[in-house]
Parts: C-alpha cells; sequence; structure tokens
C-alpha cells in the first residue's frame, strides 16, 4: 500500500483496523495486569475500549498538543466524517471521537509506525486508568 493510499484512505476502513490492533494492545495490557479468569478480563478490558473512554484519550491528546499536524488532521477528518451507522450504546459525539482515535491508530499501523502508535496507546492507558 502506498503512502498517499495510506493517507487518503476512508477513515471509517482506518478505524476498523485501528480498532484490531487497540484491541489486541488493550487485551495484552490487561493480560498482564490481572491472570484472573477471562470473564473478568472481558469486564477490566471493557473499560478500556469503550467509546467514552477513547473519546476522553482524544479530548486529551487534542489539548495536551500530543499530536502532529498531520494527527491531527486525521482526528478531526475522521471526527467528521458523516458515519452511516448510529451508534448502539454511546453518546453520538463520543462514538465519533472513538472512531477519530481508532482511525488514527489504524492509520500508524499501515504507516509502520508501531513506536509512535505504541506511545499513544501507552498514552491512552494512562488516561483511562486515571481516576475521573
Amino acid at each position: 500500500m502506498t503512502e498517499d493510499n495510506i493517507r487518503n484512505m476512508n477513515t471509517t476502513a482506518l478505524a476498523f483496523l485501528g480498532d484490531a490492533v487497540y484491541e489486541v494492545y488493550v487485551r495484552q495490557h490487561v493480560l498482564e495486569q490481572e491472570k484472573v479468569h477471562v470473564d473478568r478480563l472481558h469486564r477490566l478490558a471493557v473499560k478500556y475500549v469503550r467509546a467514552d473512554g477513547q473519546a476522553r484519550v482524544v479530548k486529551r491528546l487534542l489539548a495536551e498538543d500530543f499530536l502532529t499536524e498531520e494527527e491531527q488532521a486525521l482526528v478531526k477528518r475522521a471526527r467528521n466524517h458523516k458515519s452511516a451507522s448510529k451508534p448502539k450504546n454511546a453518546d453520538p459525539v463520543a462514538y465519533k471521537l472513538a472512531t477519530a482515535f481508532e482511525a488514527l491508530l489504524g492509520f500508524l499501523h499501515l504507516r509502520g509506525e508501531k513506536d509512535r502508535m505504541e506511545e499513544l496507546i501507552r498514552f491512552a492507558f494512562t488516561v483511562t486508568e486515571e481516576k475521573p
């Protein structure tokens, strides 16, 4: 896949990939922290993958100027993308921000920017684990 293809890819497709990538990192993170029953692991993982938690992460990334200009532009493009689907269990604004976060991870994954992607994932874990 060329750099141009990745840069111009539909943000929903990027989010589709980013969601899967993030899920793997979340599962590994939870497994490393708690060696318990699978049911408990799933419940622990939910807080990381919920739309409201991911939305909080994106807001912090933007507020703290943590993103490059290119990453910021992608997040805004993904956030503003008109979606045909409606969120089932999430506020529509939180859902759009969560999709933007996942699109960013998918974008970085496709570009092979593993270090940067993992830096953002560690940041997300920190934000998610903070007391509200």
